[in-house]
């Protein structure tokens, strides 16, 4: 069985923590091979003094929905702070972080640039260095593989909380090799960057293989299935049609009102992408987009995870609606900005797709800066 960084902290490496005053950025998944949360560890050892807690989007409990802010608030039975890291700021204020002496990162992530915790990591990096205080991350696995790098390099001028840094889609990293690619090549600083490693991790493992407990990460993200998917179909967000939120099975069933499954379906399969089969489905979404409405298009089955890429099939996915359903598909704008070109990080995805450029054409122009990257990062990889 893998030992995830909380793991191999308690049992091997209390050092790094006992006798200073921690602040703690968590959530719902921050527990160990045994199921032993990670409040309780660092609430009960005696030699520790658990000052703060820091929560990321879905707060402590994960159990808030997507895009909505958070207060801080108490933990009643312990009587320390909750600060929001997903509220009126998105990274430890100088205030939070007065008396502490070092954040400890320990939350596990899904392995794609979208997902908001990464953020959280790498912004919660620059306020504690900023601020003169220790920053220890508590490795875990990426749920999909760290071996396989998909998608575009983010450009600087797209930077959000959906894409924080210039990294590829699915970037084949644990948060622990993140912050130290960070650190090394990106210019995110640390006071003093420790990073708790795995033991027993392999870079070819899926989460289900590592024998540890899988805990939801987010409300929408359910299974390691959904993870698997989300690299990719987490781009319908960017669309009006439903990436299949207000259902049990979110970034799985794609459609909308006026999608004709099967004949999408047929022109799905028809294209013979790896490791993965559409099945035409109907389904009404209780909330999002389309709530209360019967949506009608695909569900995306995996059918070998390790053939099947997620960035292909979503580009796939918007380009087959597009073409077929010019008059009533749309890239979704917000306050004068494409999500599309964010999630994208650049707007020349949406640009092509719109002038009918074909998604394989568009995947090859992207390999060699996916090349550079996977290079990029050799020396900071910790697994074999």
């Amino acid at each position: 069985m893998t030992e995830v960084g909380l793991d191999v902290l308690f049992g091997e490496q209390l050092g790094l923590v006992e006798g200073r005053s921690i602040g703690l950025i968590t959530n719902q998944t921050g527990i160990d091979s045994q199921f032993r949360s990670n409040l309780t560890l660092f609430a009960e050892n005696p030699k520790i003094k658990l000052a703060a807690l820091f929560s990321p989007e879905h707060g402590i409990s994960g159990s808030t929905q997507a895009a909505i802010h958070l207060s801080s608030t108490v933990d009643k039975g312990r009587q320390i702070p909750i600060y929001s890291l997903y509220g009126e700021t998105r990274e430890p204020t100088r205030e939070m972080l007065d008396g502490i002496d070092a954040l400890v990162y320990d939350i596990q992530d899904v392995g794609s640039r979208f997902y908001t915790y990464i953020s959280t990591l790498l912004r919660s990096m620059r306020a504690a260095a900023a601020n003169k205080v220790g920053f220890i991350v508590l490795d875990r696995p990426n749920p999909i593989r760290g071996d396989r790098v998909e998608g575009n390099l983010l450009q600087p001028a797209f930077q959000s909380f959906v894409g924080e840094t210039a990294i590829p889609i699915r970037h084949g990293m644990t948060v622990g090799e993140l912050a130290k690619f960070c650190q090394a090549e990106l210019g995110y600083a640390s006071a003093r960057l420790e990073i708790v490693p795995m033991h027993s991790w392999r870079r070819g493992m899926w989460y289900d293989q590592t024998g540890l407990p899988w805990v939801p990460p987010s409300p929408n993200i359910p299974t390691v299935e959904t993870a698997t998917l989300y690299p990719g179909t987490c781009f319908i967000e960017g669309t009006n049609l439903s990436e299949g939120r207000g259902t049990t099975k979110p970034f799985e069933w794609i459609g909308a009102p006026w999608i004709e499954s099967e004949k999408w379906a047929d022109t799905l399969n028809n294209l013979e992408l790896s490791g993965t089969h559409f099945r035409p489905i109907h389904f009404t979404p209780t909330f999002s987009k389309h709530a209360d409405q019967e949506c009608h298009g695909v569900q995306v089955h995996v059918t070998n995870r390790n053939q099947f890429k997620p960035v292909d099939v979503a580009l796939h996915l918007i380009a087959t609606a597009q073409r077929n359903y010019p008059d009533q598909f749309e890239f979704l704008k917000s306050r004068g900005q494409f999500f599309f070109d964010l999630l994208a990080g650049t707007d020349e995805l949406r640009l092509r797709l719109m002038q009918c450029e074909s998604p394989t054409q568009i995947l090859q122009s992207w390999a060699a800066e996916t090349a550079m990257f996977t290079e990029q990062r050799r020396p900071h990889l910790l697994y074999d």
